[in-house]
Parts: structure tokens; sequence; C-alpha cells
């Protein structure tokens, strides 16, 4: 079987062909650049969706668990270095990861190596946090140079405050103290002062407060001074001898006198008005190591020369009084990097002292002194 095509047919068969190949070759060429398009568009989307801006930066724990993972290349090294479990430092790096679209870090036989990728973050990241550093510490050594002032009662200044500034200086190098011995109102938030140790009952609101130590009162004089006047056989041994008494600002209104002590012990002597009065706890312990009287000096300023022997206890027993040692300083001035040294040394000192029936203990007549009597 045979089939006769006319001239004319075939070429319409042929100029249809043609079209129809430049129609499709049109629909695949425009189908091909719209994708391309849209593949383009995408992927400029998703570089700009990481673009960093410090709004839009990866968690900052992230890049400092890649900084310490990329030093040691270990992950429990580098948490070791962060002060965190290698599995937390693992789930920041995933999460860097994940952030970035691609892997910082792969194992190759157990060893962790840095992929492209990381090799290229590592460089600047380091050095960012290299400036974070040395930022702060340039911070933290400017702020060592601007001097604390710190304001306290002048008795507590000279007796406990002023004997333990070598030991500041150790804890704390290159801090810088001024020290305001004053008994007069300070306004902090006026910046009369960084700080206080104030002696009372607090709590003092609207300020950041410390507790650190309580106070009690004891009979107090020099061994010299018992011994001459028989002070070691008892209170009633008190009768005629000359007394300390401490009055103005320093003054307590819980630390018992001389009357409210004897009450509180049971002896109904009434004491003598004479003797010296003293506007200054300080001066009151000065005075009894000087042989001048018996005092009642608080504890706490005493306890260098009850544990010394220069002063003594001959009777009695420590009356607690309801004021306390307190720390204080504004909500601003506590974010001081200088003030927390402060703070903290002085919470460490407090809790190293010893009770007050340690510091009473030392105040027993020496067996030497005893023998010597006899």
């Amino acid at each position: 079987m045979s089939f006769c095509i006319s001239d004319r047919c075939l070429q319409r068969k042929k100029m249809f062909c043609r079209q129809g190949w430049k129609k499709c070759r049109f629909s695949s060429s425009w189908a091909g650049l719209w994708c391309n398009h849209a593949m383009s568009t995408f992927a400029d989307s998703r570089r700009k969706a990481i673009q960093p801006t410090l709004a839009r930066l990866p968690p900052l724990t992230s890049l400092r668990a890649f900084v310490a993972t990329a030093r040691h290349l270990n992950f429990v090294r580098a948490a070791e270095e962060l002060h965190v479990t290698s599995a937390a430092v693992g789930q920041q790096i995933r999460l860097l990861e994940d952030y970035l679209g691609q892997p910082l870090f792969n194992r190759v036989r157990g060893q962790l190596h840095l992929t492209p990728a990381g090799l290229a973050l590592v460089p600047g990241l380091t050095g960012a946090f290299d400036a974070v550093l040395a930022a702060m510490a340039q911070f933290v050594q400017s702020d060592h140079e601007q001097p604390i002032r710190i304001s306290v009662a002048p008795s507590f200044a000279s007796k406990w405050l002023i004997p333990r500034l070598d030991a500041l200086r150790r804890a704390a190098p290159g801090l810088q103290v001024l020290v305001d011995a004053s008994t007069q109102l300070t306004n902090l938030d006026a910046g009369d002062a960084d700080c206080v140790i104030r002696y009372g009952s607090g709590p003092y609101p609207g300020l950041i407060v410390d507790h650190l130590f309580s106070e009690a009162v004891l009979p107090v004089c020099s061994p010299e001074f018992a011994d001459s006047h028989s002070l070691w056989d008892g209170p009633q041994a008190i009768e005629g001898v000359p007394l300390l008494h401490e009055e103005g600002a320093e003054y307590d209104q819980s630390c018992p006198d001389w009357s409210g002590w004897l009450r509180a012990a049971g002896l109904s002597y009434r004491p003598s008005q004479g003797g010296f009065r003293l506007n200054q706890s300080a001066l009151v312990l000065y005075a009894a190591l000087a042989g001048q009287g018996l005092g009642l000096g608080k504890i706490r300023l005493a306890e260098a020369e009850i544990r010394s022997g220069r002063l003594v206890s001959p009777f009695g027993v420590p009356q607690p009084v309801s004021s306390s040692y307190f720390f204080a300083t504004t909500a601003h001035t506590a974010r001081f990097l200088r003030v927390d040294l402060l703070r903290e040394w002085l919470l460490a000192e407090a809790r190293a002292l010893q009770t007050m029936d340690e510091i009473i203990a030392r105040r027993i007549r020496p067996a030497a002194d005893m023998i010597a009597a006899e």
C-alpha cells in the first residue's frame, strides 16, 4: 500500500512543525528563565534571612561555645573552659549550625575537625571575643583605679576595719579605698559615699543591705588593773572601782550602761557616776588598755586585744545588744565591680570571725599570773 502526499500538504506539515518547535522552544526557555529567577530570588531571600544584625545575631552562647570548641577541637575541654557540660556545648554548636544552615565540625576517626565553613568563622569570631575580653580587662583596670569611698563610724574604722586593710589589699590588689570615719548621716543617693558600714537595727529600706555580724558587751580592763583591784574575785569587787562610761553619737540605746549591766547580773550595787565619759566605743577600749578603769567594751571591737591578752574580762557574761553591723549601698552602685569586691571581702571576713564564746574563752586569767599571785 502506498500513500501519495501532495507537495502543498507536505509544506503545511513542515510549517506546522517549525512553528510548533518554535513555540515549544519558547515555552521551554521561558520556564527555564522563570525557574532560574525563582531560585535566585529564594537564594537571595535565604541570604538576607541570615544577614547578621545586632537584632538578629545568633545566640552569643552558641558563638562562645564554637570559639572554645574550635580552640580545643574537643567538646569536653571546651566545656571545662566554659564551666558547663559537654552536652550543653554540643547543643549550642547544633543551634549555630542550624542558624547557618551548614555543619561547622565533622568527625574523622573519632577526631573532631573544622569544616571549611568552620575554618572561615574561626579568625573573625576569635578576634571578636579577644576584643571583648580586652575591653573588659581595660574596664576592670579603670574601675579599680577609681577609689571606693566607704563611710564608717570612727570606732569601727580604727578597731576593726583598719587592722584588716592588708588582708583586703591581698584579696583585691589595686583596689583603692577611701575610709571616711564619721558619725554624720550619709546620703548615698547624693554621692556622699559609695557604701557604708553602719551599726544599727536596720533594715535601711531602699538600699542593698548585707548583715555582717551582731554585737555584745562585756566588762573589760587591762590585766594589771584587774589584779590591782582584785577583780578576779567576782563582780562584787566592782564597788569603788573607777568605771568607764560611753556616751555620744556612737552610743547604742540597746547597749546597757553600767546600771543596766549590774541589774542584769543580779547585783544591787549602784555604780558611782564618777569616772571618765567617752564619746566613742574605741576610746573606752583605749582607756581600759591604759589602765584607766573598767569599761563595757563591744566584743567585736575588742576582739584583737582580748585574744592577745592585752584586755581581760575578769567576770560576767556577754550581754547581746539589738544593734548589728550592716554593709549598705545603692542598687546603682552595687553593680560596680570595685564595690562588689569590697562587699564580698567583708562578707568573707565576717564568716571567718570567731564566735563570742571562742573570743571570751581567752579572757581567763593566765595560769602563770595565778601562780605568781599565790
